[in-house]
């Protein structure tokens, strides 16, 4: 990964005090997406990282993650799946509830968007305490994938999101604060 690329990224992200609320630093990257060049910047460096490891799916996390992961995809040649919160896929689907800081929440994906062929990369914008990804990498592990990988362009190191994953798992940040 090009370093002087995702620092200019990082330069882009605007920090916001007290959201989404009191004592929270929230690092708002649509400051950096609605750059062009970031933009194609971060394609860029996901594209590079993954561009030999034979990919076949790139799944994003709604919804922000979507945004990645479709320029990933694309970029790869792979098909995108989505992964939703419930009642918006219109297949069978399966889903996972998983706790978070004020309550629980369920994300689903299509029973059948994943087999034992695929190569997966599951893309978010953004790693704090890693609840979602975590709930989102069960899910797709139960379709049993040859290989799953798990990126983020932001991670917040100071929240430990990386504790919520087993040791094996494979994870990548473009940038980390």
């Amino acid at each position: 990964m090009e370093e002087n690329k995702m620092e200019r990224v990082k330069s882009l992200i605007r920090d916001i005090p007290d959201f989404p609320q009191k004592g929270i630093l929230f690092r708002d990257l649509t400051t950096a997406l609605k750059d062009g060049q970031a933009l194609h910047e971060i394609g860029e460096t996901l594209r590079d990282m993954y561009k030999d490891l034979g990919v076949t799916k790139v799944v994003g996390i709604e919804a922000r993650g979507f945004i990645g992961a479709s320029i990933l995809a694309y970029e790869l040649n792979a098909g995108f799946v989505p992964l939703r919160k419930p009642g918006k896929l219109p297949a069978i689907t399966i889903n996972k509830t998983y706790a978070k800081e004020y309550g629980t929440d369920t994300i689903e994906i299509h029973r059948d968007a994943i087999d034992e062929n695929d190569i997966v990369v599951i893309h978010d914008d953004l790693l704090a305490t890693g609840g979602t990804m975590a709930a989102a990498y069960e899910l797709v592990k139960s379709l049993n994938p040859k290989k799953v990988y798990i990126n983020f362009v932001v991670e917040l190191s100071v929240l430990n999101g990386r504790a919520a994953f087993p040791a094996d798992a494979e994870i990548t940040s473009l940038i980390t604060y």
